[in-house]
């Protein structure tokens, strides 16, 4: 590997873990603080494990194509292009499984009657029967332990 493919590569890995946002219930965004949401309660009725797909931004694939165009490109203008294709492959395929996260899909029957279903990354297990809030606003609910 040349002196500008490694770099390159450290910087294309930096980038990637930078792209990663949590999908937590304990994690608000900055657009989130000071804005008013709704509070529900309910109970949990299900829980099943899940898989969040992780981001397929181009930022893997432009790294990837700019490393294997670097890497390939050693002796010929060809190995430079077909360098740049493969990496630019690897690239895609290694940002999405560099950003997938295990989740958990929370059935919850509110207070109100309704069921619904909530998908969030898995850091805080609920059991069937536990009493839950909901935060929410614009679309995104966010699931806690009810206090």
């Amino acid at each position: 590997m040349n002196r500008i493919a490694l770099p390159a590569l450290l910087l294309a890995g930096i980038v990637l873990a930078g792209c990663q946002s949590s999908l937590s219930g304990d994690t608000y965004s900055r657009e989130q603080a000071r804005r008013e949401m709704s509070v529900r309660q309910g109970t949990v009725e299900g829980v099943r494990a899940i898989t969040i797909e992780g981001t397929k931004s181009n930022i893997g694939t432009a790294a990837g194509a700019a490393v294997g165009g670097l890497a390939g490109g050693q002796g010929s203008t060809a190995g430079a292009i077909a360098g740049a294709v493969v990496g630019g492959v690897a690239g895609a395929f290694i940002e999405e499984g560099a950003t997938r996260r295990k989740g958990q899909e929370i059935t919850i029957r509110l207070d109100t009657g309704n069921v619904i279903a909530v998908v969030q990354e898995g850091d805080e297990k609920f059991a069937i029967g536990e009493r839950v809030r909901l935060v929410g606003a614009s679309g995104n609910t966010r699931v806690t332990r009810a206090q």
